[in-house]
């Protein structure tokens, strides 16, 4: 393999042609398609005689015409990676491109490839140049026609962009269809789809009165669990025009599910290409964590019609532009469906579990080149800052601005700051500068003169090729609360030698966000009756890491009266993560563990507050995962943080058995399952405490799980007994795994449930199931779905993957080399388990490094393994 060149930012180059209108011609066959593009070029300068490079990866390459003159093998340059033309003609001309490729064999699942019977393309980032020789960058914008013939008997339905301008048949028992998208796109929003599928149909009238058709198409046995999708998109449509003003521009909009996909879903213009598992629910067989992943996922490809199809992104370092904004959006529209605080918390502690560690590791970038959900934060910060309406000034003019434009990210914060007159600072450094900052928060009071004080240190860690750090813009949502738990009015706070009124209009005012730009600075607030506890970062304002001179009695007064609900999650959370890291210091030191009866009061007083939302109090009792505390220790150590948390869980379990009962009586399921938040929230709860009961060795609880587990009427709940039951290894938990694979083994949906499960497991060498089950019917390695939810969930448990018999670093370093000869994008995910290896002890480095190290010496490695690989290593 060429090792790779990595590309920076400043290397980005204006294309030296554009392509006006792209005709593609697709003849669909079933050992090869032909495909044919008749392309119109023109130059970016009038007269310029640069040479034309497109891309093209595994291509045969048939012909190749120029303002119809077919070229000679010296016209041209043909390598692995590119199609030259040395000289095109001045001006405008006509390229003409015939190519072969094989899509039954193309296991990467990028490109045009074949699988479950049905052709089906994924272009985002780079795949399109697994179709055809093309300039494959987001920043070449064009018309598209597409031509499609196929079998009539094998791909009944054939699909691509934008409208269905004619379909008709051909001689052989063939057919055709003829596509035309009257949008300029980048290659990365092509899509095509032939195969045999229904769809259920439905309309949505537009806020102009415009009907659009909607489809969703799937095999046909999967259709009635299509209902769903359905309302997830019509209800994504409607909020996007109460929201942001945005209507849908098409009179057709497709989705497709299909069981083989890298990702989760794909934003195609008007051709939306899905994983099976985003849009496949019935309360049978999905739970409430799928059905509320459907509503978000299908609200965020929905939504990239504008942020990312209307408004592209210039280049691949833009990504965030559209996937944090897109994020962003979906984040608010789950937001508005359901709880607020829940979904924050959700989101929040996604961002803790994955984006951190990534930021403090060898793997660690601004939010520019390809950030998701801390990209999402830098969004929010813009709404915390400006306010609802500020926002949606500055969403507008990005809209006017830059319809039908590829943009940068310095696009969007210019319409930002124009829209509202407003004063950034450093703020575009959330883009430029990774890692994640610390801010350090300590405070005073002065009853004399009835001012409190707010002291803030920042710093930023360095990070590979970026040791020294400016100080980030920080907003900070902050209140105060009394002695009675109430919070205080806010009318003044000084800083930088500038007294700044908060109220206004004489509405008083109990939360203000503080613009931390420096090093160091001071807030004083003014006219405080009384030493307050502050709640800091409400709302989690900022993706920071927070550090404040609160003390556990501040925490548990928070825990039990701030009014902003994130922050008393947090509070919990505080004191969740102090507890376990002391009981891992006692574990280390061989000290007897003890939990401190505080907690367990805490906890109590959550279970039985009817005041407070039933999904928050399943939040607010979980605790924080051992990823998370690992992430906090100087050597970080599985074995003792995984004895620690199962210690808590079953103390917890034990001084609070009566309550867990209670809850999981009083909230079990009795009428139909329903699809709304306070259903939800029910179960949630129900489930919670349902999974800490099982961590106690009694007859009772284990009778108990086995009736919820046979009495269930919903997946929800009877997953969530199964997942109790397995807990302890033993002959019922074999008989009831064989029982649920037994009622389930034609849904390969929950099939995959089932193997994440037993992946996931804590049981003591449990790699060696693993392992079994990659010999099991119903896995295999080519379905990436599959292999999340096998390799990808055992990588979920610490203590089994960092084993310290190297047995699961052994195990991960072979599936990564096996998995990377069928499918690199997904072989790249599964290595990201080894890029923190640094953090644990010299044994466990040692092991995992020589996985590594085996892992690139493997012949023929992907350019996706070879960089996360590499750069492991060289931390």
């Amino acid at each position: 393999m060429d090792t790779p060149k990595e590309i920076f930012l400043k290397d980005y180059k204006m294309p030296n042609y554009y392509f006006d209108t792209v005709d593609f011609k697709f003849s669909l066959g079933e050992e090869k398609t032909i495909v044919s593009s008749t392309i119109t070029v023109l130059p970016r300068v009038e007269g310029s005689s640069s040479p034309l490079v497109l891309d093209g990866q595994d291509l045969k390459l048939v012909s190749i015409k120029v303002n119809g003159i077919e070229l000679k093998e010296g016209d041209y340059h043909l390598d692995s990676r590119h199609l030259t033309l040395q000289s095109p003609p001045n001006g405008a001309f006509t390229l003409e491109i015939v190519t072969e490729i094989y899509p039954q064999k193309n296991t990467s699942l990028e490109g045009l490839y074949k699988s479950s019977g049905n052709f089906c393309t994924q272009c985002e980032a780079e795949g399109f140049r697994k179709i055809t020789f093309y300039q494959d960058r987001p920043d070449i914008m064009a018309k598209y026609k597409c031509y499609i013939e196929a079998d009539k008997s094998l791909y009944p339905v054939l699909l691509s962009n934008g409208n269905l301008i004619e379909r008709g048949n051909l001689e052989g028992g063939r057919h055709y269809a003829l596509w035309e998208d009257p949008f300029k796109k980048p290659c990365y929003l092509f899509a095509l789809v032939a195969g045999q599928l229904e769809s259920r149909d439905d309309i949505f009238v537009t806020r102009s009165g415009r009907k659009v058709s909607l489809r969703i198409w799937t095999p046909a046995q999967d259709l009635p669990k299509t209902a769903h999708a359905m309302y997830s998109l019509k209800a994504a449509m409607k909020w996007d025009e109460d929201v942001f003003g945005l209507e849908y521009d098409l009179d057709l909009f497709n989705i497709v599910a299909v069981p083989d996909f890298n990702m989760g879903a794909m934003e195609n213009k008007s051709l939306n290409i899905f994983n099976s598992k985003l849009v496949l629910a019935s309360p049978e067989t999905a739970s409430d964590a799928d059905y509320a992943a459907i509503l978000g996922v299908i609200g965020h490809e929905y939504f990239h019609n504008w942020t990312g199809n209307r408004v592209t992104c210039r280049d691949w370092f833009q990504l965030s532009l559209k996937e944090g904004l897109t994020v962003f959006r979906d984040q608010e529209f789950s937001s508005d469906m359901g709880s607020r605080t829940v979904k924050r918390i959700a989101d929040v502690s996604k961002l803790r579990n994955y984006q951190f560690p990534q930021d403090a590791g060898p793997m660690a970038h601004p939010v520019r080149p390809h950030s998701y959900i801390k990209g999402a934060e830098v969004v929010r910060m813009y709404k915390t800052l400006l306010g609802s309406q500020g926002f949606r000034k500055g969403m507008d003019l990005y809209f006017k601005r830059h319809d039908g434009q590829a943009v940068t990210c310095e696009d969007f914060f210019a319409a930002m700051r124009d829209a509202n007159d407003a004063e950034f600072a450093n703020f575009l450094l959330w883009y430029s500068q990774a890692g994640t900052p610390r801010l350090k928060v300590t405070s005073s009071y002065s009853a004399e003169t009835r001012t409190y004080s707010l002291e803030f240190g920042q710093e930023v860690p360095s990070t590979p090729g970026q040791p020294v750090k400016e100080p980030m813009f920080i907003p900070v949502a902050i209140g105060l609360l009394n002695s009675s738990g109430k919070d205080m009015p806010l009318s003044s706070v000084y800083h930088n030698g500038k007294l700044q009124s908060l109220g206004s209009n004489n509405q008083p005012v109990y939360t203000t966000v503080l613009r931390v730009t420096k090093k160091e600075e001071e807030f004083v607030f003014s006219d405080i009756s009384e030493r307050p506890i502050p709640s800091i970062l409400r709302g989690y304002s900022a993706p920071i890491r927070l550090e404040s001179d609160l003390s556990d009695s501040d925490l548990f007064f928070l825990l039990a009266n701030d009014s902003d609900e994130f922050n008393r999650w947090e509070a919990g959370q505080v004191l969740a993560r102090k507890l376990m890291l002391s009981l891992v210091a006692d574990f280390q030191q061989n000290k007897p563990l003890v939990l401190n009866p505080k907690f367990v009061h805490g906890f109590r007083s959550m279970l039985g507050d009817s005041s407070l939302d039933k999904e928050f109090i399943a939040k607010a009792i979980t605790l924080p995962g051992e990823g998370e505390i690992m992430d906090m220790m100087e050597v970080a150590d599985p074995d003792a943080v995984h004895a620690v948390r199962t210690f808590i869980r079953k103390q917890l379990a034990s001084e609070l058995k009566a309550e867990f009962l209670t809850t999981v009586e009083n909230n079990r399921s009795t009428g139909e399952y329903v699809f709304n938040h306070h259903n939800m929230a029910r179960r949630a709860l129900k489930n919670i405490a349902l999974a800490y009961l099982a961590s106690l060795e009694d007859a009772d609880i284990v009778e108990l799980a086995l009736r919820e587990y046979k009495t269930a009427t919903n997946m929800t709940e009877q997953f969530a007994a199964l997942a109790a039951i397995v807990q302890k290894p033993g002959k019922i938990r074999d008989e009831v795994l064989d029982d649920f694979y037994g009622k389930w083994q034609h849904d390969y949906l929950v099939v995959n449930k089932w193997f994440a499960l037993q992946a996931m497991s804590d049981i003591p060498g449990n790699v060696e199931c693993v392992q079994r089950l990659l010999d099991h019917p119903a896995f295999d390695l080519r379905n990436p779905n599959k292999v999340y939810s096998l390799i990808g969930g055992f990588c979920g448990s610490p203590v089994n993957l960092h084993a310290k018999d190297g047995s699961g670093y052994k195990f991960l370093g072979e599936m990564v080399v096996q998995l990377d000869k069928i499918n690199p994008q997904v072989a790249s995910r599964m290595v990201s388990a080894f890029s923190r290896w640094r953090r644990f002890d010299e044994t466990r480095q040692n092991l995992a490094k020589a996985q590594l190290e085996m892992i690139m010496s493997a012949n023929g490695l992907s350019e996706n393994v070879f960089e996360i690989a590499s750069k492991s290593l060289a931390a």
